[in-house]
């Protein structure tokens, strides 16, 4: 499914649900212009927190302030859905959450609707025989997170007792693929893989930090 825009009247009534609930919100803009209203998400008191808030905030928070750090175009609800969804499809993995979220930002910026020069597709950027193997729907947010957590954890388990840092390895094995990390016995000397384990090792390290 392709995310669409929410319309105005979902988004007023979201916006009034919320502020009964104590969330409050200044104006309907952000949720009007969303790829969609979300469903009820933990959130701090004011969304400008998204971006103020300090080391010791929710990891969804945390998460959220780089997507739209990362992403300005992205509404602020749907930043905070993104990232709320990626903390659970790790975890449910056995992922760091920082890693999967980390990874997104380096794949798509966390755009439902990224299309790749080399025809990879969606959040996670799986190309479409890619997400049929593993029965994702690539343009479908949730159901491609899943898939990325997936597949991620898929890699690290393979890689735990072989390599000293997995976590590299399954990232190279997302990257260039797992044929190019059996030929050549770990992280391939792919100047673009190397930058790409290089640039989310940052992001993790950001996220985790801030």
């Amino acid at each position: 499914m392709v995310p669409t825009a929410g319309n105005p009247l979902s988004a007023a009534f979201v916006a009034v649900a919320w502020t009964f609930l104590g969330v409050r919100i200044d104006g309907v803009r952000d949720a009007a212009l969303s790829w969609h209203i979300p469903p009820p998400v933990p959130v701090m008191r004011g969304l400008r927190l998204l971006m103020d808030a300090g080391p010791k905030a929710p990891l969804n928070v945390k998460v959220a302030r780089e997507v739209l750090r990362t992403n300005p175009r992205l509404g602020q609800i749907d930043a905070l859905v993104l990232a709320t969804a990626t903390i659970d499809a790790a975890r449910a993995h056995g992922l760091p959450p920082a890693m999967l979220a980390a990874t997104l930002l380096q794949e798509s910026a966390f755009d439902p609707q990224a299309i790749s020069a080399a025809g990879a597709v969606g959040i996670a950027q799986f190309t479409i025989p890619t997400a049929r193997t593993v029965a994702v729907e690539p343009w479908e947010p949730r159901s491609a997170i899943a898939g990325a957590a997936h597949l991620l954890a898929r890699y690290v388990n393979a890689y735990r007792a072989r390599y000293d840092d997995p976590y590299s390895v399954a990232l190279a094995a997302y990257n260039a693929g797992p044929l190019a990390v059996e030929r050549y016995g770990g992280v391939p000397p792919y100047a673009q893989t190397r930058e790409y384990i290089s640039d989310i090792r940052d992001r993790w390290s950001r996220i985790v930090g801030r």
